[in-house]
């Protein structure tokens, strides 16, 4: 029963470490830019999802190495190197978080959103230091995120979207849009999210071959989960931009449900972003600083210290960048970029004896691995020029 627990667990940690305010943020812009189309996006990302995710957690747990020391023990160093990835990877979605926080305040008191960052700060650091107080708002917060899905489904049936064009262009779209992609599969899988769930995994001494099945389950259901969540939010929001509403720049998400609920629905929407943005600030300090754990143990000896400072380092670069709804969209694309390089470390490792043992991991399972790395530096790459000639 504990290890189905632990197995269950994993899956929700990966899906509400992706279902955050980027994820919100993301999807309710990114549907009004691209309307009917948007689906097809979510769809092959969902398909490079279960790709790096599938191989990410399989080799991690059939070697019963966490990443960084995975990475290592195929190159002294190595391993410092993607933990330097991870935690900046972890440090530009820790300020998204921040920035989540802020538009949550704002939504419920109308009070700034940088103010509403700091006053978020102090609580994300409270939470953390008193365990009681993160097991209390860690339930509120799964409630809520309940309750938001239950009224994004309502959003998405009142908005009444036009679903055959939806379900049509999810599979011939009118447009591609290749930094979208990035920015989806970055914000479900990317930086330290895959991560988080299988080294959670070994934490429950669910490791080695005969969890194999298991933990495929595990990784797919979690993808699985934040794709419905994902397809729901854009139905709901392609109900309310194709009956001619603007979505509003600063918090496009928030005008999808005040569009479809009214007030109720936009006060109600700010908890709930609140709630996710909140726990995330937690989750994601924890996990970032995590990967070095292993590798420097004054880290260790000083953990909430250096957790502390990984939280408040996020809001001082919030609060000195500004802009919610663009660092919510960057933090996506950063850890896109990142994820390619991440993935080509474990599937190399997966051919060294000396780190999965006797396992032989399966061709298919590589070749989509090494596909996904392939898409995603293109796919960079092409993301990276665009931004660039935008300058």
């Amino acid at each position: 029963m504990k290890r189905n627990s632990a197995i269950l667990g994993a899956a929700f940690l990966m899906a509400t470490s992706a279902i955050g305010p980027g994820f919100l943020t993301q999807t309710s812009l990114f549907t009004e830019q691209l309307f009917t189309s948007f689906g097809f996006v979510i769809l092959i990302s969902i398909l490079l999802d279960i790709g790096a995710q599938l191989n990410i957690w399989r080799i991690i747990t059939v070697s019963e190495y966490r990443a960084q020391d995975i990475a290592n023990k195929m190159l002294p160093g190595l391993g410092y190197f993607l933990a330097g990835l991870i935690a900046f990877g972890g440090l530009v979605f820790n300020v998204g978080n921040i920035a989540g926080c802020g538009l949550g305040v704002n939504v419920m008191t109308g009070e700034d959103v940088k103010t509403g960052a700091i006053i978020s700060c102090v609580i994300a650091l409270a939470i953390f230091w008193y365990k009681e107080a993160g097991k209390l708002i860690d339930n509120f917060a799964k409630i809520l995120g309940l309750l938001m899905i239950g009224l994004t489904v309502y959003i998405a049936f009142a908005s009444d979207p036009p679903l055959g064009d939806a379900l049509y262009r999810s599979i011939w779209p009118e447009v591609i849009d290749e930094e979208k992609i990035v920015i989806l599969v970055g914000g479900t899988v990317g930086g330290y999210i895959s991560f988080a769930g299988a080294h959670r995994l070994l934490d429950a001494g669910i490791k080695g071959k005969d969890h194999l099945p298991q933990v495929t389950r595990s990784s797919v259901s979690g993808i699985l989960v934040t794709a419905t969540m994902r397809y729901i939010l854009f139905l709901a929001a392609l109900g309310v931009v194709a009956h001619g509403v603007k979505l509003a720049a600063t918090n496009p998400a928030a005008s999808v449900f005040q569009s479809a609920a009214g007030d109720l629905g936009y006060k109600f929407f700010g908890i709930v972003i609140w709630c996710a943005a909140i726990t995330s600030v937690v989750g994601a300090s924890f996990t970032s600083i995590s990967f070095w754990k292993t590798l420097i143990p004054a880290v260790q000896k000083n953990e909430k210290l250096v957790i502390s400072a990984f939280i408040i380092a996020s809001t001082i670069i919030f609060i000195a960048l500004g802009n919610p709804v663009k660092l919510l969209v960057l933090a996506g694309m950063v850890n896109g970029l990142i994820l390619p390089v991440a993935l080509a470390v474990i599937l190399i490792a997966a051919t060294k004896s000396s780190i999965v043992h006797q396992y032989r991991h399966p061709i298919i399972l590589q070749f989509i691995g090494w596909v996904v790395v392939a898409m995603m530096s293109y796919l960079g790459y092409l993301t990276i020029l665009k931004s660039l000639k935008s300058l």
